[in-house]
């Protein structure tokens, strides 16, 4: 079976054998068991760049306070509009209680590190840059995350992400788990304020399992009138579609990261337990072969096996 390496495991690699081949310039035959190696490894596709509006990664643009305590996260997205998630103080009781903790060195995520969420919230004070995602656009997200046992709150809502507005009849993109971590995702077009129908649709998937980290995504296709939803967990093939009517003059409001929306009248409460150790964004949906691959190159770099 040929599996892929991730670029900085690959620089190695090509490193080694060029070495080895040094060596052997002179030789015709090569050692059986680099050859073994060049037939079983690939190198890793990198992650589509175009339309990437998000990467944040556990392993980079990190701003701490207090030891572990992450007051900012910045966005690696080569072409970045929004580029700092940061703490947000208000509407909290006790200042700095909103900020994640960094976890370093993750056995399971193959030594990489992530970022644990309790109830807590990092928001981009951007107002406008995502709100195309669910306004014509379309979208597609891919996370490595795991759950925790989830705390009380509002009932079936423990949102890891959403840039939902706050107010009106509260339109944007939201991901989440029910109190039992079955994962979620939806939109919400500005028509209605139901939760749920079909201007605010909710795609269920499985319940994920604690204590393992998870790669899950969602697409959304571009276009006005009726569109497709579609989630993932660990393949390009969904778990479960939907579709919403598109409303370009929907005004979603600050993409945030740990729950549904900077919702400062209630922080905390319709927020997830769980860590995030990647978190991207394009603003369209990738091709099917894009998806594939860049879930290929996640899984790879992050899932252990």
């Amino acid at each position: 079976m040929i599996s892929c390496l991730p670029s900085y495991l690959a620089l190695n690699l090509t490193e080694l054998l060029t070495n080895y081949h040094n060596r052997l310039r002179h030789r015709v035959i090569m050692k059986p068991f680099l050859l073994l190696l060049i037939a079983s490894t690939a190198i890793c596709p990198a992650l589509p760049e175009k339309g990437l509006l998000l990467d944040l990664d556990a392993a980079k643009g990190l701003t701490l306070e207090d030891g572990d305590k992450v007051s900012a996260w910045e966005n690696q997205a080569p072409e970045a509009k929004a580029k700092l998630f940061v703490k947000q103080d208000d509407g909290r009781k006790e200042k700095g209680s909103g900020r994640p903790t960094l976890r370093p060195a993750i056995r399971e995520l193959k030594g990489m590190p992530a970022l644990v969420f309790r109830r807590q919230e990092l928001v981009c004070m951007d107002e406008d840059t995502f709100d195309g995602l669910t306004t014509g656009k379309g979208h597609t997200w891919l996370a490595i995350i795991a759950v925790l046992p989830q705390q009380d709150g509002l009932k079936d809502v423990n949102s890891f992400f959403g840039n939902l507005c706050n107010g009106q009849k509260y339109e944007g993109i939201w991901g989440s788990l029910n109190d039992d971590n079955t994962l979620w995702y939806g939109a919400r077009n500005s028509l209605t304020f139901g939760r749920f129908d079909k201007n605010n649709p909710q795609l269920l998937g499985p319940v994920l399992e604690t204590g393992k980290f998870h790669l899950i995504g969602g697409r959304m296709v571009a276009g006005t009138g009726t569109v497709k939803l579609e989630l993932f967990t660990h393949s390009a093939k969904p778990v479960a579609t939907g579709e919403i009517p598109v409303v370009p003059t929907a005004n979603p409001s600050k993409m945030t990261i740990g729950q549904e929306r900077d919702a400062i009248e209630h922080p905390g409460h319709e927020s997830f337990d769980g860590e995030i150790a990647r978190f991207l964004i394009w603003e369209r949906p990738l091709t099917d072969a894009e998806l594939a691959a860049a879930i290929a190159t996640l899984q790879e770099s992050y899932i252990a096996k």
